[in-house]
């Protein structure tokens, strides 16, 4: 049986909720053979006033984004999209959940858009992505694309092989997880989150244009303003990294994630004192209080 659902669970699929199992799709998809499609990762918790899904706003209207940068009609509202992934969760007895919208298209062998555009919301219970425990990383050789080459502020499919590549080069260098650097060599963000570093009371991140504007990401600047912790958005070698004091991802599915090292630097602040640990706890109350 699948990690993700079973002969009980239900998905939406173009206006109709149907059982997972019996879910299917054309083997000419465009989105499979190309990569042409959009997703989102999107998290609800359960809170004292009930199921509540984190910003979904925020995640639809970037849906909706990057649908547009892709030249796909999206068929449905944000608030439509909002409407029936509460209804997927009720009916799923979700309270907990990832969830995983997914565009994708139709029949169609030539490079250019095309009319069948199908949306796909599935949610399954999945714990915080890198773990509880501080994580090792490792600089991969592999570069976010060249934000000239292709929408990288967007969520597409295809462009996840590049996270692929190099969270399995970390893997099997033994790290837990992979940081990549942008084509100028700064650094940019993980395979699947933005990242963060405490340097002299400060934190750094890299500024918009080639990572993922990353909903998370936001939401821990905001944090931090509150907090008063100053967030600097500025372009930053792998030098200043490995002389900094501590780091962390941030993302829907990793939310907020200590890292313990970076290569064979360890990074000498205990996580405990760290902003990123202030950061985290503030984080986890947010999601659930709101």
């Amino acid at each position: 049986m699948s990690n993700y659902y079973n002969q009980n669970t239900l998905i939406f699929l173009n206006e109709n909720f149907i059982a997972a199992n019996t879910a299917h799709t054309s083997l000419y998809s465009q989105t499979l053979h190309y990569g042409s499609g959009v997703f989102e990762g999107i998290r609800s918790y359960k809170t004292p006033q009930g199921t509540r899904i984190f910003k979904a706003k925020e995640h639809y209207e970037r849906l909706h984004f990057s649908a547009k940068s892709m030249h796909i009609n999206l068929p449905y509202s944000v608030a439509q999209l909002t409407e029936y992934t509460y209804e997927l969760l009720e009916k799923n007895n979700l309270s907990d959940a990832y969830i995983r919208p997914l565009v994708y298209l139709g029949e169609n062998m030539s490079l250019t858009p095309t009319q069948e555009v199908n949306v796909v919301i599935m949610a399954w219970e999945w714990g915080k992505y890198l773990g509880d425990k501080l994580i090792r990383v490792m600089l991969s050789h592999y570069q976010r694309p060249n934000p000239k080459s292709c929408n990288v502020e967007a969520k597409v499919v295809g462009h996840y092989i590049n996270s692929i590549l190099a969270t399995t080069e970390a893997k099997n260098n033994g790290f837990d997880e992979a940081l990549l650097c942008d084509m100028k060599g700064n650094i940019a963000e993980g395979p699947g989150a933005n990242f963060f570093v405490e340097k002299d009371n400060k934190l750094y991140t890299a500024p918009l244009g080639n990572i993922l504007a990353g909903i998370t990401r936001a939401t821990i600047i905001e944090i931090a303003a509150s907090k008063g912790i100053e967030v600097i958005e500025k372009y930053f070698s792998p030098d200043f990294v490995l002389e900094a004091d501590s780091a962390f991802f941030c993302g829907t599915a990793a939310e907020v994630s200590g890292i313990a090292s970076v290569n064979d630097y360890t990074f000498p602040l205990a996580w405990e004192k760290s902003m990123g640990a202030l950061i985290q706890k503030a984080y986890k109350a947010l999601v659930v209080e709101g």
